[in-house]
């Protein structure tokens, strides 16, 4: 395994946020980048919910019909109908409408910090939609908006680090606004991450230092991706049983899982269940550190338990997770 002194960092804007590719080869590192570059590239093509000329947004005006999607996207809605079954609903693509109603139909940074009051609506339902994994096939209801950004991004962590550390034969760490996924052979002693609220500034506020050696890690939160309707503060976080942003009480939930998809499904689940998410992770054995709106820390199913502040940071931290 090569040295801490070894590992390549390339950052980047993609697909909203905040990409980074960090590789434990210093010549492996343009190449990592590329291959990043281009699998966001086509993960954008298919999933946009912002593009007019997006693979979704042509499923969407051929509702009613079925549709044989392509390799990609059919891998997109198959993971993102699987965590929404595994959640009971907690996780749902069909919340597109709801987000836009919000104001939440562009990309992020021209939304509107403030527009009118809104009523809010329950999500359309995961299980309205006909889906056939063997021959690709989805049959969209009319009036379906979906959103699969959340396990789309996952997945796309997860992919791309597999690919990147079979190409080039090196350990890997991909995030994509702190969703992590790791693959290849990693530094001694592991791949140290700061977690926190924002995966721009992890050690703000009380971040923690967690090593990961394998899997993922993501990190869900409301303290970012925030605007204002009616004056009144909103998130892109929502509870498909109302169709309104998530209420529960957890600022941010990070978890560990054996990938990047099992942990985004985990933390985003997490914030809309609210109180019961500690006891249902614990069930699940997904370690995670659940932050409350007042900034409490809750721990639970083997997360370290001790708490840092920014002082502790060291040398070995890469990277952050934390909402992007």
């Amino acid at each position: 395994m090569s040295a801490a002194a070894d590992i390549t960092e390339v950052r980047f804007p993609a697909i909203g946020t905040t990409a980074v590719v960090l590789v434990t080869e210093s010549a492996a590192g343009p190449i990592a980048a590329a291959v990043l570059r281009a699998d966001l590239a086509e993960l954008d093509r298919s999933c946009s919910r912002f593009r007019a000329d997006s693979e979704i947004r042509a499923l969407e005006h051929a509702a009613g019909a079925p549709v044989t999607v392509s390799p990609l996207l059919a891998d997109v809605l198959d993971t993102a109908l699987r965590a929404a079954e595994r959640t009971d609903g907690m996780v749902d693509p069909t919340v597109g409408a709801a987000l836009a109603t919000l104001g939440y139909d562009r990309d992020f940074g021209a939304v509107d910090a403030d527009g009118p009051a809104i009523a809010s609506a329950p999500a359309p339902g995961w299980w309205r939609i006909g889906w056939n994994a063997r021959c690709r096939e989805v049959l969209l209801p009319r009036g379906i908006a979906l959103d699969v950004g959340s396990t789309a991004k996952a997945l796309a962590a997860d992919r791309s680090a597999r690919r990147i550390a079979a190409e080039l034969g090196c350990g890997v760490l991909v995030s994509l606004g702190g969703d992590i996924a790791v693959a290849g052979p990693g530094p001694e002693g592991g791949w140290q991450v700061l977690v926190g609220d924002d995966h721009t500034r992890p050690d703000d506020g009380g971040g923690q230092s967690v090593t990961i050696v394998s899997g993922g890690l993501a990190t869900s939160s409301t303290t970012r991706r925030r605007w204002r309707r009616g004056g009144v503060a909103v998130h892109h976080i929502l509870d498909p049983r109302t169709g309104a942003p998530a209420r529960g009480g957890w600022r941010t939930v990070s978890v560990a899982a054996a990938s990047c998809v099992d942990a985004n499904t985990a933390s985003t689940t997490s914030v809309v269940l609210g109180a019961p998410a500690p006891g249902w992770l614990a069930e699940r054995g997904l370690p995670a550190r659940l932050v409350a709106d007042d900034g409490t820390v809750r721990t639970v199913a083997g997360w370290p338990g001790s708490e840092r502040t920014g002082s502790e940071r060291t040398g070995a931290e890469r990277t952050g997770a934390g909402a992007g």
